[in-house]
């Protein structure tokens, strides 16, 4: 059902439109209904108390859909945050409408006062946050270990259900669930990769999607950090799509990458599922969409098709870095460079004295740049170990 209108402050949708979904309801028999845009609470209590049955919006839907997938602890913490995050902003309202009445979606409130309901909401948040910032902690110190041993990190990325895991799985032979479903994937697992004599740390992370609230991506935030520390993004594209939907589902994930601070980390585009194109589609939708698309490979994640071509194509990329050292004296301006560096660089060793700090790293040569004026200014001594010295 479509209207459109300005959104009425009662329901939405026009009182006309809501008498049609009362009879919509009692023939079809359906027993929840899905708004595709947000609804305030007191939209959602009048939707609900017309229709008689449960009424839901979209934020609410992908929180329902990522519910049914998360098998991790993490993921499972995450979804709860969100949820909480969100009633927090409801439930002064919500307490006041569910005095006396007992709608679909508002039961079992009415004993509550706004202030202890807000109160309870907000113990449980800190509690699930303090279990999720140890979690963090865990995987700092798991990224810190792969730093030491040199390992460079690629993060795959996309919209959901573009074909991620199925690269996963091919690329590490793994056997990462794979489905049509929407958020198969919830929680980062990552795998050692090795071709060429080099050898990769692969993670698979959770799919974009388009108006993906703000709210959920604070709360997968720890899941899609992997994506801000890696040295290479292969962002999978579902190829057996329309031109502009593969337009749009490029840009948004484009946006989320920036939204996540990792917009300037290389980015290698896989455009996926070219088995079920035939070569001339294949062709043409290159050319549509060669300027709109960062560095793309048409590839088959599934029939493994172009797979050693997306290998070519990464070391290509990766072997841009060039290594280094330095060392500066400990001064109050190090430490936030220290961390800087940390971010933006791949950390071979570090090692600390009383009065000074020794680091080897490799990174892209403006960042390299960078780091060299900065060590300049903090008074150290930095050169450049490998042949592409500048």
């Amino acid at each position: 059902m479509e209207q459109t209108r300005r959104p009425d402050a009662r329901y939405q949708i026009g009182a006309g439109k809501v008498e049609e979904l009362v009879k919509l309801v009692e023939t079809t028999g359906a027993q929840k209904i899905i708004f595709d845009n947000a609804l305030r609470t007191l939209q959602n209590y009048n939707l609900a108390k017309a229709t008689r049955i449960e009424v839901i919006d979209r934020f609410q839907l992908i929180l329902e859909l990522f519910r049914r997938r998360a098998t991790t602890t993490e993921a499972q913490l995450q979804i709860q945050l969100a949820t909480l995050q969100n009633e927090l902003r409801h439930a002064r309202e919500k307490v006041r409408l569910s005095k006396g009445s007992e709608q679909p979606g508002f039961m079992g409130l009415g004993v509550y006062e706004a202030d202890i309901y807000r109160d309870a909401i907000k113990a449980q948040v800190q509690t699930i946050r303090k279990k999720l910032r140890r979690i963090r902690e865990k995987r700092v110190l798991q990224r810190e270990r792969r730093a030491e041993l040199g390992f460079l990190t690629i993060s795959l990325a996309g919209y959901t259900s573009a074909g991620k895991s199925t690269l996963f799985n091919t690329l590490t032979q793994e056997t990462a669930m794979v489905d049509k479903s929407l958020f198969t994937t919830l929680s980062t697992q990552t795998r050692i990769l090795e071709f060429s004599g080099r050898r990769f740390l692969l993670t698979d992370t959770v799919g974009f999607i388009d108006r993906l609230p703000v709210s959920l991506i604070e709360a997968f935030h720890s899941t899609l950090e992997e994506t801000i520390f890696a040295d290479l993004i292969i962002l999978v594209v579902d190829l057996d799509e329309p031109l502009k939907s593969i337009e749009k589902k490029n840009n948004i994930c484009l946006q989320t990458i920036d939204q996540l601070g990792a917009s300037d980390i290389p980015i290698v585009t896989t455009l996926n599922k070219i088995d079920c194109l035939s070569p001339q589609e294949q062709t043409e939708k290159l050319f549509a969409l060669k300027d709109k698309i960062k560095n793309p490979l048409l590839l088959s994640a599934k029939c493994q098709t172009n797979i050693v071509e997306l290998k070519k194509h990464v070391l290509r990329v990766l072997e841009h870095y060039v290594a280094g050292e330095f060392s500066v004296p400990l001064s109050g301006n190090v430490m936030p460079f220290i961390s800087w560096v940390h971010k933006k660089a791949d950390i071979h060793k570090e090692e600390f004295t009383n009065d000074s700090v020794h680091i080897i790293l490799e990174a892209e040569p403006s960042i390299m740049e960078q780091i060299k004026k900065k060590v300049q200014i903090l008074n150290g001594k930095f050169r450049f170990t490998s042949s592409q010295q500048h």
